[in-house]
């Protein structure tokens, strides 16, 4: 007997009511948005077009509602004589399709006997058993720069009445995807669907698109870890998200993507406005309220004959004047650090060494009986919200000046500080390329890139100011972690 004949009036019951359908195949119950998603990919009358598409924020399980709708759509869309078919595919890839929807699609089927019973799994299908050829679910992959064409290929076979797309990750995916993927629903569909899963950190893929563009044919499903949404997942640690919403607030981009599962506004934005920047330059503290803090120097070295090579001093809440030098070998630069050093008794200087310019500088100091940070802004960032070290250091003197720092009164300062645009993309934020700042300046934000170097490393207190504890805590005048909008220092 067929699996439809077999299972008529379950198939029936768990077509009016999908939830039923994982309760009694995997033992769950799911949570209020889970079920949204299933009743709008399952559930109801036949419609030519469903499409569900699922901005999650980080952690919530979405390749596994995902799944669940796949063996749904499997079991429940079966006819005698008209089989389902449908086709996966990951944004982020064949090897990321395997090791997430395609692994969990076999994790739910194992729990099941019913689906082990009429259903086979390999790497590559799914298949009803008693009609391997035309009912089944197949693994697709595209090349990331496919043309129309390949990616019409990449979906083609899916001539059915009841045909249906999964697509995982589409936070980045290619609008062209989802634009192939449409193709499913002409001809005579009873029953199609498009459903797809990302998190909303890109403003140009197909989830936005399918979010903004197409919300008035899809239905949107907005997966939360927000402590006030009473449809939240329950599978992000309520407590973590408070504690990130607090440190961040709400309207914090990273926030709002991977936590509130929202898009963030716009795709570039300005990262330090003009307002903070002249606000900076007129404030005026006393030795009192930083000197407390380690004294830092920030160097820029020169790459190319027409850049500067920048030596930027700060302490705590004061930036100073920097020392410019132009067309100065290694060795000069060097001997004009230390000079800034002794002469300031600086605790600590970070040079930056992206292409090797500055390793030269560091080796001479080396050799002189110094030892300066090297700091390379496309290193590995402290905080995984960046993309790399440069978009940190920027990020945290932004911050910074916002928060109340002092900067000198410097015109071609105030211009690079406020040149730079950054964007959000696949959960982290990504600083405009230096290149682009300079065509569009004239000249290399040298003073700005310095600067920023100062905030390379968590800030310090001078162990002088601090009463003297432990030496033990750390070498030379670098005790413990300072923080110089604390209050009282004001």
């Amino acid at each position: 007997m067929s699996l439809v004949e077999e299972n008529s009036n379950k198939i029936k019951d768990w077509r009016l009511n999908p939830s039923s359908f994982v309760y009694e195949n995997f033992k769950i119950d799911p949570d209020e948005w889970q079920k949204d998603a299933l009743n709008a990919a399952i559930a109801g009358d036949e419609k030519a077009r469903r499409r569900v598409a699922m901005k999650a924020c980080t952690g919530p399980g979405k390749s596994a509602v995902l799944a669940w709708i796949g063996w749904a759509r499997l079991s429940l869309f079966g006819r005698r004589g008209e089989h389902p078919k449908g086709a996966a595919l990951s944004g982020e890839g064949r090897d990321n399709l395997s090791d997430n929807l395609w692994a969990e699609l076999s994790k739910w089927q194992q729990r099941s006997e019913f689906l082990k019973t009429f259903f086979t799994w390999n790497k590559e299908r799914i298949s009803a058993v008693q009609a391997s050829e035309t009912w089944f679910l197949s693994a697709r992959s595209y090349a990331k720069d496919a043309d129309q064409d390949s990616l019409g290929r990449s979906l083609s076979g899916l001539h059915s009445k009841y045909p249906f797309i999964l697509l995982d990750e589409t936070g980045g995916m290619p609008l062209a995807v989802g634009q192939k993927s449409e193709q499913i629903f002409t001809g005579g569909v009873t029953d199609g669907l498009i459903a797809q899963a990302g998190n909303p950190t890109d403003t140009t893929g197909l989830l936005y698109h399918s979010c903004t563009h197409m919300a008035d044919v899809t239905d949107v499903i907005t997966i939360t870890a927000d402590p006030d949404d009473p449809k939240r997942t329950t599978r992000v640690d309520i407590e973590h998200a408070r504690e990130q919403i607090k440190r961040y607030g709400r309207e914090n981009p990273w926030v709002m993507a991977t936590i509130l599962g929202q898009f963030p506004p716009g795709g570039i934005n300005t990262l330090i406005s003009l307002e903070d920047v002249e606000a900076a330059m007129l404030r005026k503290y006393s030795d009192d309220n930083y000197r407390y803090a380690q004294k830092r120097l920030g160097v820029d070295v020169a790459r190319f004959g027409d850049d500067r090579t920048v030596i930027y001093p700060r302490q705590g809440l004061k930036a100073f004047q920097p020392v410019e030098m132009r067309n100065a070998r290694s060795n000069e630069v060097a001997a004009r650090i230390i000079l800034a050093k002794t002469k300031w008794s600086s605790d600590v200087e970070f040079i930056d060494s992206t292409g090797g310019y500055g390793s030269g500088v560091a080796d001479s100091m080396i050799q002189a009986g110094h030892s300066p940070q090297e700091i390379h802004f496309s290193g590995k960032p402290i905080d995984p919200r960046y993309f790399n070290k440069r978009a940190e250091m920027w990020f945290e003197m932004a911050d910074w000046i916002k928060r109340g720092g002092q900067l000198p009164m410097d015109q071609e300062l105030k211009k690079e500080l406020i040149a730079p645009t950054y964007t959000f993309h696949n959960g982290k934020f990504r600083l405009e390329e230096k290149e682009q700042i300079k065509e569009r300046l004239g000249y290399s934000p040298d003073k700005a890139d310095a600067l920023c170097l100062t905030f390379a490393l968590p800030e310090m207190a001078a162990l002088t100011e601090i009463q003297k504890v432990s030496h033990s805590l750390g070498a030379g005048k670098i005790s413990a972690e300072y923080d110089p909008f604390e209050d009282g220092r004001l």
